[in-house]
């Protein structure tokens, strides 16, 4: 009897060096231009070459402005590490999907979009985030720099066995509760460090009834409790979503072959975790974070009980309520909140309304497709007739490594995943949400519950 992870670990085990780690095989390795330079010096200097450039995926997304992306990029700093990772990729014969390239994109949010994460692999990234992945039933995990050389040259990684954990969340999410609030109930359940040293399976009916979109946003956070990689077992949402993929579309004879073994990729019955933890959806609201770290979250009707977790930082105190504080910036995006669900839900509740002014606004899609789906059913109208402009793809606000930059003392509403002091700018305070919170915070110019919301008469359009 075995668990999900267990068997994707067993069958890509290349290895056993001893009874904790082992040479583990990978199926896909994304690479972007903030983590790599420094591994492809390494392959240089030691006259390697990338041994499997084909399952090497690289894209531009961190550094690059989110605006007049047809411009040269004016910090220098960023200008040279995308100019290093064209390179790159054009020595080693690694495909790249470059600004203004229809394939380009957040690396986590690319991946799923062109049907280059599949059930049952193991995905690697030079990112803390690829966690992300493991919504399709895979094991996926960021690696460090070193790391990424290692990939780059032999296709494998030396790891060690983790631990597993179920996470079960059953029953039907309340109005306006996001699969976002769900994952932030989580962590500031167990706590940043709750699940050190475990792969977290989620399972139960809750993340059943989860979109893709959903399911991505609740694994991409799994990092944020410390755990290694968060992972779904695959089910028929999973494989529709596939299907509609360009490469599967494209290639449905491959399709029906593959899909045989997709369907087999589950815990066996009776198969233990070395722990298991249950919630209902009833007792998860909306929430947002009071503090400068993920488990600092709270529903935005409660008060804050407790006197640590960065409230000095954050201008926060104990007993407050963060409903009714004034919001400076709005920031929709991330490989967490930046796909077209998301823009969807935020476009749904601006709709008919005018942003306030009070409030500067991001929205920023995950990729160029997403870009092009939000011009196609017309979100863009609705948000620029809303007072908000849709900008191009990248990473954005998320972290202060593009001009994105939120100033100092400033209170941004963020769908990002972190919310550490300085990261979306020096001096800069963030709190996550979700992005129906993110849309009624645009439009009132505050932090707000849903029902303060509907009692202003907004309610759903």
């Amino acid at each position: 009897m075995r668990t999900l992870v267990d068997k994707i670990w067993d069958n890509h085990v290349v290895k056993n060096i001893d009874e904790k780690e082992d040479v583990l095989y990978i199926d896909r390795h994304f690479i972007h231009e903030v983590t790599s330079p420094q591994a492809f010096d390494v392959l240089k200097n030691k006259g390697v070459p990338v041994f499997r450039p084909a399952q090497t995926t690289a894209t531009v997304d961190h550094n690059i402005p989110t605006l007049e992306q047809e411009k040269p990029i004016e910090q220098k700093e960023s200008r040279i590490q995308v100019e290093q990772l064209r390179k790159n990729c054009n020595d080693f014969g690694i495909p790249l999907f470059d600004i203004g390239n229809e394939k380009q994109g957040i690396v986590h949010v690319i991946g799923p979009e062109l049907g280059l994460t599949l059930p049952g692999s193991t995905i690697v990234c030079g990112d803390s985030h690829t966690s992300t992945h493991g919504a399709f039933g895979t094991i996926a995990f960021g690696i460090g720099t070193s790391e990424v050389a290692t990939v780059l040259a032999t296709q494998c990684v030396i790891q060690s066995r983790p631990k597993t954990m179920k996470i079960e969340v059953t029953g039907e999410l309340g109005s306006y509760v996001t699969p976002k609030d769900v994952i932030l109930y989580i962590i500031a359940q167990l706590g940043t460090a709750g699940a050190t040293e475990y792969f977290v399976e989620y399972a139960g009916d809750t993340f059943e009834k989860m979109s893709m979109e959903g399911r991505m946003t609740v694994c991409n956070m799994s990092i944020e409790m410390g755990a290694r990689g968060g992972l779904i077992a695959p089910d028929q949402v999973t494989f529709d979503y596939l299907s509609t993929t360009k490469y599967w579309n494209e290639h449905p004879e491959e399709f029906e072959v593959n899909l045989k073994n997709w369907k087999q990729l589950k815990t066996d019955d009776g198969a233990s975790y070395d722990r298991v933890i249950s919630y209902k959806a009833s007792d998860i609201s909306p929430m947002v974070t009071f503090g400068t770290n993920p488990g600092t979250g709270i529903a935005i009707d409660s008060v804050i009980q407790t006197n640590e977790g960065g409230l000095e930082y954050m201008q926060f105190h104990k007993g407050q309520s963060l409903e009714g504080t004034p919001v400076d910036y709005v920031f929709l995006g991330s490989c967490t909140n930046g796909r077209i669900e998301d823009l969807r839900l935020f476009s749904s509740l601006v709709k008919g309304r005018k942003k306030a002014p009070n409030v500067t606004a991001w929205i920023v899609p995950g990729s160029k497709k997403v870009e092009l789906q939000c011009i196609e059913e017309g979100i863009d109208v609705i948000l620029k007739e809303a007072g908000f402009e849709l900008r191009q793809p990248g990473c954005s606000a998320c972290l202060a490594m593009n001009p994105d930059k939120v100033p100092a003392g400033k209170l941004c509403v963020s769908t990002s995943n972190r919310n550490f002091e300085g990261r979306q700018g020096v001096g800069a305070r963030t709190v996550l949400a979700s992005p129906a919170t993110a849309a009624m915070a645009a439009i009132t110019g505050k932090i707000i519950s849903v029902k303060e919301f509907e009692l202003l008469g907004y309610g759903k359009n």
